[in-house]
């Protein structure tokens, strides 16, 4: 049965879309069974997976317009259920009794045929992100080493608290990882103390790897590929590799 994990964060740009792409992608290398599932109304996982028109989204599955399984496209890198930018009238479309467990619902049918589910959340809480925590096993956290990411984690915390209280006690936070980083700036490393310190208060941890700043990350973006399938030698792809393997070993993947 698959485990589902999904990159959560308050901040649009840390990099969290390429950060679930290529998570999900090194999985799959991995030889694990992997679905991706865009939850963004900006569809950037869609579009860098290279999908333009899909016959159906995860929207036509929460209206029920279609079933997941219809939705699922064999993209060229990882299985993937593409956004709709009519996700962003999702506060206003789906008010009726239990609607924060319309995506688990949907995707329960899935999970026999997956190791893992990786969803790529929108940056702004609303019922997309109730739905999302409701539905997950595990939250993973991209983040920068600046101040306001700090702040955006207590909040995000704050509704993950509610959400295990009420709908998902399974729900926990898999672990902080800092995205776009540079050990040669000083606040850098004086702000991952702080970010180590907020993961602790939260009951997690920091990720030891990191996501490197450098353009080859965004480059491959623009290719609408994979950092393995574009420059597979790279140093972001090197830490893209620990990161999956730190996971791995943390969730006790490791030996099996």
């Amino acid at each position: 049965m698959a485990r589902i994990i999904t990159f959560t964060n308050q901040k649009g740009g840390v990099g969290k879309t390429t950060l679930a792409m290529n998570f999900g992608v090194r999985l799959k290398i991995a030889r694990a069974r992997v679905l991706l599932v865009d939850m963004d109304p900006q569809c950037n996982l869609t579009y860098v997976m290279g999908v333009d028109a899909p016959q159906a989204t995860i929207m036509d599955v929460l209206e029920h317009r279609a079933h997941a399984a219809q939705a699922v496209v064999r993209a060229e890198e990882c299985d993937l259920i593409c956004a709709s930018p009519r996700l962003s009238v999702a506060d206003v479309t789906f008010t009726q009794n239990g609607k924060e467990f319309l995506l688990r619902n949907a995707l329960a049918p899935l999970l026999p045929y997956y190791d893992f589910i990786v969803l790529d959340s929108p940056p702004t809480l609303g019922v997309l992100t109730i739905n999302i925590l409701a539905a997950a096993d595990g939250v993973i956290i991209p983040a920068l080493a600046d101040i306001f990411s700090l702040q955006g984690i207590g909040q995000l915390y704050s509704t993950i608290e509610a959400v295990r209280k009420y709908c998902n006690p399974k729900l926990k936070v898999m672990g902080i990882i800092l995205s776009r980083h540079s050990d040669r700036l000083v606040v850098s490393r004086e702000l991952r103390g702080a970010m180590q310190q907020t993961a602790e208060q939260i009951g997690s941890s920091l990720y030891d790897g990191v996501v490197r700043e450098s353009v080859t990350v965004r480059e491959a973006a623009i290719k609408r590929q994979s950092i393995f399938r574009y420059a597979w030698k790279s140093q972001q792809a090197q830490d893209y590799e620990r990161i999956v393997a730190e996971f791995l070993y943390r969730e006790g993947y490791a030996n099996k």
